[in-house]
């Protein structure tokens, strides 16, 4: 079946199958978008399918690392649309964490291709889509990670500031063609990520969900927010012309002071390691 969509506005998720693009899915399935998408995880994809909708949305398993498989995905979704897409949502992203060298390369590497490669392959997919498509957004998660570069998950830090510095460049180029570029900067959020990154230098004990939930932050820039605040800052960003998402807000703070005095963001985030608090349950 072709046209699926039926002239209804259109969003592409990657990583939809859970966490912050399944809420993302769902929000705006809810007022009435149709919706793309696309994970390797093809039983959250398939709940999700269930949850809202089959036809109001388009599931497929995708391995965004793959061009020839993203290409052949965005024809598909293309297909139901009428060849437009309102807003590509470029979330798909993994963890690693330790120090540097107790992180395998193999690992860095798949990190890169699918939380940097993965993204640029997603905008050259989707950008003709994008460019026939009136006031059309492509959407991307960084990271509170790339404020500052974070220890012990330095190769994760490094895409997402990869991944900021690509939404400044392409928010200025993409304007030729009427196509708004943001990206998402988000914290502590409560998604399978934080549980599920592997922990390479073998320093800290997996905590129970419950040792998670009583030693998170309770408040600050770092308090765990849910993955529906994500949802709901996609759905604002739409329409909007800010660059720069951050949830919570006060992580804009992380880029300011930055901005005047490195040493100084340096040397808190070093006494933060030299407390152990990069390497304890938090």
């Amino acid at each position: 079946m072709a046209d699926k969509a039926r002239g209804r506005k259109s969003i592409f998720i990657t990583g939809a199958a859970s966490g912050m693009g399944r809420e993302t899915a769902k929000l705006f399935a809810g007022k009435g978008w149709f919706v793309g998408a696309f994970d390797v995880n093809m039983d959250g994809l398939q709940t999700l399918e269930q949850e809202i909708g089959a036809d109001n949305c388009l599931i497929r398993r995708l391995d965004v690392t793959d061009k020839q498989d993203f290409e052949a995905t965005v024809a598909a979704f293309g297909a139901e649309t009428g060849g437009k897409l309102d807003l590509l949502f470029s979330n798909a992203g993994i963890g690693e964490s330790g120090w540097f060298e107790d992180v395998p390369f193999e690992s860095a590497m798949r990190v890169i291709q699918v939380n940097f490669i993965g993204v640029v392959t997603s905008i050259y997919a989707a950008l003709p889509l994008l460019k026939a498509t009136p006031n059309s957004l492509c959407f991307i998660t960084s990271s509170s990670s790339a404020t500052y570069g974070m220890p012990r998950i330095a190769i994760y830090s490094a895409t997402k500031h990869a991944v900021k510095g690509l939404t400044e460049a392409l928010s200025v180029e993409f304007a030729r063609h009427g196509v708004r570029v943001a990206d998402i900067l988000p914290g502590l959020i409560d998604t399978n990520i934080l549980r599920a990154t592997p922990n390479r230098s073998g320093d800290r004990d997996k905590p129970t969900e419950d040792e998670f939930y009583d030693n998170v932050p309770k408040k600050g820039m770092f308090r765990l927010m849910p993955a529906t605040s994500i949802a709901e800052t996609v759905w604002r960003a739409y329409s909007s012309n800010k660059l720069h998402w951050y949830v919570p807000e006060d992580i804009a703070w992380i880029d300011r002071i930055k901005g005047f005095a490195p040493n100084f963001v340096r040397n808190q985030i070093g006494k933060r390691v030299a407390a152990g608090l990069f390497s304890k349950p938090k």
